[in-house]
């Protein structure tokens, strides 16, 4: 749980949709078309549903990791 949660979760994904959503932001401002830059953003959100629901089955369950990957869950989707 550790690992999965302060290393996968917090660390790489945050890492990942952080780079993302600068790429986003690079497309918007160069002109892309709006549906572009939200694909863009959007795109890692099956990987953030992933490690939520690995987090939530994780055998040594704990509600302040489950609280934690919730709350990352919604901050990256807007982030």
């Amino acid at each position: 749980m550790h690992t999965l949660l302060w290393q996968d979760m917090l660390c790489v994904g945050t890492v990942v949709n952080i780079l993302v959503t600068f790429i986003a932001l690079m497309a918007a401002s160069q002109g892309a078309p709006f549906w572009t830059a939200a694909a863009i953003h959007f795109a890692p959100l099956p990987y953030n549903i992933f490690l939520f629901a690995a987090v939530a089955r994780a055998v040594p369950r704990s509600r302040i990791a489950a609280m934690v990957s919730i709350g990352w869950l919604a901050l990256m989707t807007v982030v």
